[in-house]
């Protein structure tokens, strides 16, 4: 697996950030071209159906009416009403949602989605990640993180490791972790540093803490303000061998592990016995249960579609719901002879729920008329592309990128788009622009943010 791609271009130099990041929150409203914009974090894209209903019920009463999906999990809500943020606050914090005022914008922490649910049962990353939300909120010191820090938690499938993480944790197969004893072994990486630290599983949370609270000190005595490890300077870089200092300090046992790159290569190099994360479709567990993937086209679902998949978690699944990187939903636990049947009821809502639909792998960001800055509404003009059996512009080729992901970009800013390699369909003033991004040659673009 390759390292995470860099935010910035090859070879510029490290921005000097002299101001906090602008990211929305579900507090901080943002002024979109269509209203105010709320950024509700769900760790690890965990919901219960009762907090899916309450976001479902925030968005009619108080937005345009549709719940749109980010790639980092998270929900947004649009077309907002000014002043409408106490009303939306006191929604989110009864249903849960809220559980800190003070560190609701750094919750960001990505965990496969499939843990637990397929045949091959890895690692259970899913606790992880609540283990670390809990220990966020309770840090003082964490608040102080950007809203665009990032946690991801994979579960040894190699699905969310290169979605760009600050802090990365990996688990490694019990069979290859004889030195942890039955708890097993994590792999932990900082930014773009080649090494990772061996660790014990049991330890991964208060690791991924302390390893961020690394970070914000290296931040710190920079002077630069940066808001994410790959942003600090060259004489200030974090790397494993700092924090290894600083878990050992703090009592957790780290082996510094010199080929990182190498060793997540060997963890995820059966990936293949897997089913694709990023794809719709019916899941089988070892337990004989299913989980149903379905994808949004583009990420935005009506109120409708969003609750019909509530309804369908809490009567024939476990009452949760799941939220991808990919813009999709997952629904564990459907007994097997409803999965077919809710499958294509969700179809036939609109949702994609076959993993050969042009949808699959195909995003844009918000464009016209939602956005002032786009030049182009990228998601109609996405649309009829689909409509007329392609995935790019008049059809038009992506030599050399397989099956890569292709993003929809209405300026040069390319708001959420892939991680790896990927189609960059770009609006300009003379048309589209298109083009393969590979991680060793990124697009040519002042800023890139996450969606």
């Amino acid at each position: 697996m390759p390292p995470s791609p860099s935010i910035r271009p090859q070879g510029s130099e490290p921005p000097i950030r002299d101001r906090g990041d602008a990211c929305p929150g579900a507090l901080r409203l943002h002024p979109a071209a269509d209203g105010r914009l709320a950024r509700v974090r769900v760790p690890a894209g965990d919901l219960t159906a009762r907090q899916a209903d309450a976001l479902a019920d925030a968005a009619d009463a108080l937005g345009d009416g549709r719940l749109s999906l980010t790639s980092r999990g998270n929900v947004e809500l649009r077309g907002l009403a000014e002043g409408c943020g106490g009303r939306l606050a006191g929604l989110l914090r009864d249903a849960g949602l809220l559980p800190s005022e003070h560190h609701e914008r750094i919750r960001n922490i990505l965990a496969s989605p499939l843990a637990g649910l397929d045949r091959h049962t890895p690692a259970d990353v899913r606790l992880w990640a609540r283990d670390l939300d809990s220990s966020l909120c309770a840090s003082q010191s964490a608040t102080a993180l950007s809203g665009r820090f990032l946690f991801v938690l994979d579960d040894g499938r190699g699905d969310v490791a290169a979605l760009g993480g600050d802090v990365s944790l990996v688990a490694e197969p019990l069979a290859a972790a004889g030195r942890a004893g039955a708890g097993g072994t994590a792999l932990l990486r900082v930014g773009d540093d080649p090494a990772a630290l061996r660790i014990a599983r049991p330890d991964a949370p208060r690791a991924a803490l302390t390893a961020a609270l690394a970070f914000l000190d290296a931040a710190a005595a920079s002077g630069s303000g940066a808001w994410r490890i790959r942003e600090l300077p060259d004489g200030h870089a974090l790397t494993a061998r700092h924090v290894a200092e600083r878990l050992r300090a703090a009592g957790i046992a780290a082996e510094h592990v010199p080929d990182g790159a190498g060793a997540l290569r060997s963890v995820t190099a059966h990936a293949e016995e897997f089913p694709d994360s990023s794809a719709p479709g019916v899941v089988e567990g070892s337990d004989g249960r299913r989980a149903l993937c379905v994808l949004a086209p583009l990420g935005r679902l009506s109120t409708a579609q969003w609750r019909l998949l509530t309804a369908i978690a809490a009567q024939d699944g476990t009452g949760a719901l799941r939220l991808t990187p990919w813009r999709g939903i997952v629904l564990p636990g459907l007994p097997a002879a409803a999965a077919a049947a809710r499958s294509a009821e969700l179809s036939a809502a609109g949702l994609v729920t076959d993993p050969s639909s042009p949808w699959h792998r195909l995003g844009a960001c918000t464009g016209r008329p939602g956005c002032a800055k786009s030049l182009t509404d990228v998601r109609a003009d996405a649309a009829d592309a689909v409509a007329a059996g392609a995935r790019t512009p008049d059809g038009g080729p992506a030599a050399g990128a397989g099956g890569a992901p292709v993003h929809w970009s209405g300026c040069e800013r390319r708001c959420g788009h892939p991680h790896g390699t990927w189609v960059d369909v770009l609006a300009t003033a003379d048309g589209y622009q298109i083009s393969v991004v590979r991680p060793d040659a990124p697009p040519a673009t002042q800023e890139t943010r996450p969606q």
